[in-house]
């Protein structure tokens, strides 16, 4: 256990760390500007417009069921 002058000089150290910690955190909030909101919807438009859904690509695609022919209903349980 640290006593005395060893001790006091410990506990500045430490302080002295968390405060130049903080300010490291604040400045660095400080510079960092905001995402005006178009760019973010451009983003999302964009990748929507990537999006590719495989159904779409390829119905006939090995693995995939054919969708129903239109025909006549069928009688189901009342």
């Amino acid at each position: 256990m640290l006593s005395g002058e060893a001790g006091l000089a410990a506990g500045v150290v430490a302080l002295a760390a968390v405060v130049a910690v903080g300010a490291a955190v604040l400045v660095a909030a400080c510079l960092v500007r905001p995402v005006p909101p178009h760019r973010i919807r451009t983003a999302i438009r964009d990748r929507e417009q990537r999006t590719a859904f495989l159904p779409q690509r390829d119905p006939d695609a090995s693995g995939r069921s054919r969708p129903r022919a239109p025909g006549r209903l069928v009688p189901t349980a009342a």
